[in-house]
């Protein structure tokens, strides 16, 4: 009998640095079924069923505001968002030039530092958003106990129409950006309106 002596690894790489790598692409998170939801006002979405519909009593903790988000939903551990608001900015000339520009604005002023990652307008089934991806960093408050600063991976996209504008929103830590980016990407390719 002969023994074939053919590397099954790639010189230079080592069995410890080739197990390191298989349980590193093994680990990394894969979605494993999309539940497509309708929600008011016309609305579909499409989200990975690790993001569950927050409770009533999570929504009011989560969106302290006189108007519940018509959808939103968070994972188990509560570290990863996406919701669907109606503005309280309509633009009745549906310029969403202008209108971009104005979220942009608001945007750099909500957050301590915005490092954009990208941003612009993509039509989807014939409808125009303007978006807007980037990390964000709100320095803590060391009046109020909070020291360490919060860095989130955001990526929110607005549907302008003449008598509302919709807000999609992604959100999760910074340091889960590299497994839930392409997962923000696909929720926000798939949502609807009629």
């Amino acid at each position: 009998m002969q023994v074939n002596n053919k590397r099954l690894v790639p010189a230079g790489i080592g069995w410890k640095t080739l197990a390191i790598l298989t349980i590193v692409t093994l680990s990394s998170f894969t979605v494993s079924k999309w539940i497509k939801t309708k929600l008011p006002d016309g609305v579909t979405v499409s989200v990975p069923e690790e993001l569950l519909p927050m409770t009533p009593e999570d929504i009011a903790l989560r969106f302290p505001s006189v108007r519940a988000p018509l959808g939103a939903f968070s994972n188990s551990d509560r570290l990863v968002d996406f919701s669907v608001n109606i503005s309280a900015t309509s633009w009745p000339d549906g310029n969403t030039e202008l209108a971009g520009k104005f979220f942009k604005s608001s945007l750099q002023n909500l957050y301590d530092r915005l490092d954009m990652i990208s941003e612009g307008t993509k039509v989807i089934k014939k409808k125009k958003y303007v978006y807007f991806e980037f990390e964000s960093r709100v320095s803590g408050d060391r009046r109020q106990g909070l020291q360490d600063p919060i860095m989130k991976y955001v990526f929110i996209q607005y549907l302008v129409l003449k008598d509302k504008t919709l807000v999609f929103t992604f959100s999760c830590p910074k340091d889960m950006r590299e497994d839930w980016q392409p997962v923000a990407h696909d929720i926000m390719k798939y949502v609807r309106v009629k």
